[in-house]
């Protein structure tokens, strides 16, 4: 099964505030931006990856991640993060009505292409499913087969939430790089150790130097 990946964006002025512990204000935008490239260019190179679409709002984020092979979904501004996911979905599906579909944080920099192949499969079988995030609270990917809506509901407690909502909860080993989110300057450590992309190693060795 092909997917198209959906990966929502939020303006990089406001990205990764919670990295406030570790970053300053002038950092953090490249950091999100840095994040995302990383996630785009791993998911693009998984052979069950037909297309990734970012739903921003923000120019240089879509320039950037565009230039990568990205399609990009102008997002509709206000309605947050599961407005934006269902604004993109009715998008993509307009073109492509009979495609699986999987909704994928922007902020996984070590994301691999097999482990996303991996949790891909697993995915196809159920009708929708979800990831947990390394924290075991949120989630970082949710998936719908051809035929079914995403329905997301991130934000807090969100496994909670897609565990309630029906979504089958994949529990899958040895795909640490899909659960590896960053928020925290612990999650980023977390993240370099794990082998993060090019990009955000560049952009942490600036906070070094910083």
């Amino acid at each position: 099964m092909q997917w198209i990946m959906v990966v929502p964006l939020k303006a990089l002025a406001r990205a990764k505030s919670r990295l406030s512990d570790t970053a300053a204000d002038g950092l953090r935008p490249g950091l999100a931006l840095a994040f995302a490239q990383d996630t785009v260019a791993a998911a693009l190179a998984c052979p069950e990856v037909a297309d990734v679409a970012v739903v921003t709002g923000d120019a240089l984020a879509g320039r950037e991640l565009g230039a990568l092979g990205a399609r990009i979904v102008p997002d509709e501004p206000g309605g947050g993060l599961n407005a934006a996911l269902r604004h993109a979905e009715a998008v993509v599906r307009t073109a492509n009505p009979r495609t699986a579909l999987a909704a994928l944080n922007a902020d996984l920099p070590a994301l691999r292409a097999g482990e996303l192949a991996r949790v891909l499969t697993a995915a196809a079988e159920f009708p929708r499913a979800f990831l947990a995030d390394a924290a075991g609270i949120g989630t970082t990917l949710l998936g719908a087969s051809p035929g079914h809506e995403l329905r997301p509901a991130f934000g807090t407690d969100s496994r909670a939430r897609h565990r309630a909502s029906g979504a089958e909860e994949l529990l899958l080993t040895a795909v640490d790089s899909v659960r590896q989110d960053v928020d925290t300057g612990a999650d980023l450590q977390a993240a370099l150790t794990l082998g993060a992309g090019p990009r955000t190693k560049a952009a942490a060795q600036h906070l070094k130097a910083a």
